[in-house]
């Protein structure tokens, strides 16, 4: 095999003529630059110097290598230049895939701050939900995913007890790297007239006779677990994923819903009330990421910028 630091020391002798030329030019010794000039020609199975007097030329294989030894030695260069940007964070790239309340709330703080301490690094972001966002994460589309998962409904599965559940299978497994984030509770909403509406907190049971709007797919079916565990099948009239939406049907006086906080957050207030419910039911929000992208600098230190977000 031949190895770069072979080539260079090809390349000097090529260039000054000699091995005592080549060691003083390279910081070495001459028996060292004729060791190294004997395992090159040993991998190249042929003749690259012959002696002419006190001068080393190069053969016809010799000159064919030095030639391509440019070409790759400047390509070895750019490339050690490169990695070592990327690892100096000076460069590189992260794709970021979150949930929207996540892309209001924790996302622009950590994004922020780390294109002001980071400028040369790349960074994007587009939305997905989970379990749609992992599978991104797993094809190679980003490296961090945002992600929830909701405990399983005591009664309602194996992990009964309020036990993180993860029924979408989302990430169950020991592939990824999973770095939480903070626990999000769900509030009631409701029209700002409604009975309830002053209520320092409210049973789910309560919401039992109401037209209900609700939200993404896995919400929804957490919602359902929910109420049939306190007793009764919630009647979905709307069904929207944006949240501004289910304040506006909600401020119309169209139904109520339960939504998380981040969302809440999020979003104005308009025709609207929040009340706290219980039993309390609350999500999980995490970062998302492969062992190996986890040892990325600019990976790592996204994570660690998220982390703060979720903490402040």
């Amino acid at each position: 095999m031949i190895e770069a630091r072979h080539l260079r020391v090809l390349r000097a002798v090529a260039t000054t003529g000699s091995f005592s030329a080549a060691a003083r030019e390279l910081g070495c010794t001459q028996p060292a630059v004729s060791q190294q000039m004997k395992a090159l020609e040993q991998s190249a199975g042929t003749p690259l110097l012959v002696r002419a007097g006190r001068e080393m030329r190069l053969t016809e294989a010799g000159r064919a290598l030095v030639r391509h030894a440019a070409g790759i030695l400047a390509g070895l260069t750019a490339a050690e230049e490169e990695i070592a940007a990327i690892a100096g964070l000076r460069a590189g790239r992260v794709r970021l895939v979150s949930f929207p309340s996540g892309s209001s709330t924790l996302v622009p703080t950590a994004l922020a701050g780390m294109r002001a301490a980071h400028p040369g690094i790349q960074i994007s972001l587009v939305e997905a939900e989970p379990p749609r966002s992992v599978e991104m994460l797993r094809a190679g589309d980003c490296e961090i995913a945002l992600a929830f998962r909701y405990p399983e409904v005591r009664g309602s599965g194996p992990a009964a007890g309020g036990a993180a559940a993860d029924p979408d299978g989302a990430w169950g497994k020991d592939d990824l790297v999973v770095r939480p984030l903070l626990t999000d509770r769900l509030v009631g909403v409701v029209p700002e007239g409604h009975p309830l509406a002053g209520a320092e907190k409210i049973g789910i049971d309560e919401f039992a006779d109401e037209p209900w709007i609700a939200g993404c797919p896995r919400c929804r079916r957490h919602l359902v677990e929910v109420c049939e565990n306190a007793g009764f099948t919630p009647r979905i009239d709307f069904a929207t994923d944006d949240y501004p939406a289910v304040f506006g049907l909600v401020g119309a006086g169209l139904g109520v819903a339960v939504m998380p906080e981040l969302a809440v957050e999020s979003v104005r207030h308009r025709g609207a009330r929040t009340v706290p419910v219980e039993p309390a039911v609350q999500r999980e929000v995490v970062a998302l990421t492969l062992p190996d992208l986890a040892r990325v600098p600019a990976v790592a230190e996204m994570l660690d910028r998220l982390a703060a977000a979720a903490r402040r």
